[in-house]
């Protein structure tokens, strides 16, 4: 069991060092097939690729920011993730 980081942000990368978090691997792009049962997986991800991981029995954090429209689709420092209030939210999802 593994826990994976997924993000090819040097800021994202940076907050997840800084926090101390225990990452065995840091990853630019996710590929379903390489986790198991028992991995987690951190990252923004696109709700489908979380579902497919839940599936296979994958944690999965989710990177949340509380991002003013002004930063959007900007590369962010580990300062400004910081002041976005930057965390881990552990969502669940369902097909209904």
């Amino acid at each position: 069991m593994k826990t994976y980081f997924i993000s090819r942000h040097s800021g994202a990368i940076q907050w997840a060092k800084n926090k101390n978090l225990r990452v065995d691997e840091f990853m630019e792009h996710i590929d379903t097939e390489s986790f198991v049962n028992g991995d987690t997986v951190i990252g923004t991800l696109p709700i489908n690729i979380i579902y497919e991981l839940q599936k296979k029995g994958v944690t999965v954090l989710s990177l949340i920011l509380d991002l003013p429209r002004e930063l959007r689709g900007k590369e962010l420092s580990l300062e400004q993730l910081t002041d976005c209030n930057a965390r881990l939210i552990n969502y669940c999802v369902n097909i209904v």
